[in-house]
């Protein structure tokens, strides 16, 4: 027990170190980046006018587009890394303050956050060296390998069910604004967090409906098994932009992930990284 306690107090100072502490702040912003490129496309799609993708490795390449954007990438791709180390340090010993099942819940949830910081890492990699890569095409592809094997229907549709049931957690998390404890308001000013709070519930919200989508139409590529339906975020932006009033309901989605967008930069600064 001595040897795991040391390497738990070890690994816990390597994460909340200065150095580490600045790169993950600096992935809060990278991360901010992403979804106001994500935004950006999103309002393309409602105008019809896409010119990528809508979905996480567009939006990458969108940031690679601008000037020093590979540089960009590389650095936002770093900052990402960091934070998918973090919250691998946060699952295994971390949310100390909180008890019970809350925080067997948070450690869970930093678990699934490490994949998925992981993966933007890695694909913010990709698009930076050039490789072509497509998010979507990836989840059509790993869809139909699953759907491929004699369970692979149900795996899937229970993936549906619990990306859908993720999506609308996140709805409710931001409605009822459970982010702000998350940052350190004593040292906001009323304005900042006023404005923060507003910002991430816009935003949560906004994700919400898109994983909400994003899983429905997981579980129809199930019930139809078809694996086209299953593109991550650029079907389900397409989808909602094809629905009644959908252009004009994808472009309110487009608004919070923006508002997401500048709530990451809040959170470059002011979110609790050592808890």
């Amino acid at each position: 027990m001595t040897v795991v306690n040391t390497a738990r107090r070890g690994a816990w100072q390597t994460v909340t170190s200065g150095p580490m502490v600045w790169l993950t702040r600096v992935g809060f912003l990278g991360y901010g980046l992403l979804h106001l490129a994500v935004g950006w496309l999103a309002v393309q799609i409602a105008l019809g006018r896409p010119h990528d993708e809508g979905s996480q490795s567009g939006a990458f390449r969108t940031l690679a587009g601008q000037p020093f954007g590979r540089f960009l990438l590389i650095v936002v791709a770093v900052g990402l890394a960091a934070m998918a180390l973090w919250q691998l340090v946060l699952a295994a010993v971390g949310h100390r303050e909180e008890r019970g099942r809350a925080r067997t819940f948070e450690r869970l949830a930093s678990l699934g956050r490490v994949m998925v910081f992981t993966t933007l890492a890695w694909t913010a990699v990709r698009v930076g060296a050039g490789t072509p890569t497509s998010s979507a095409q990836q989840q059509q592809s790993a869809t139909a390998g699953v759907l491929a094997h004699p369970s692979g229907r149900l795996l899937v549709a229970v993936a549906g069910l619990a990306v859908a049931a993720l999506g609308v957690g996140m709805l409710v998390y931001g409605f009822k604004r459970k982010f702000m404890r998350k940052l350190a308001t004593g040292r906001m000013s009323h304005t900042t967090r006023t404005t923060a709070g507003r910002l991430g519930r816009v935003g949560y919200i906004a994700k919400g409906v898109a994983f909400a989508i994003v899983g429905l139409l997981l579980f129809q590529a199930a019930v139809t098994q078809d694996p086209g339906k299953s593109r991550g975020l650029d079907a389900a932006l397409h989808e909602l932009s094809i629905q009644p009033f959908g252009r004009f309901l994808l472009l309110l989605v487009a608004v919070g992930f923006v508002a997401f967008g500048v709530y990451c930069f809040f959170q470059a600064r002011y979110r609790q990284v050592t808890r």
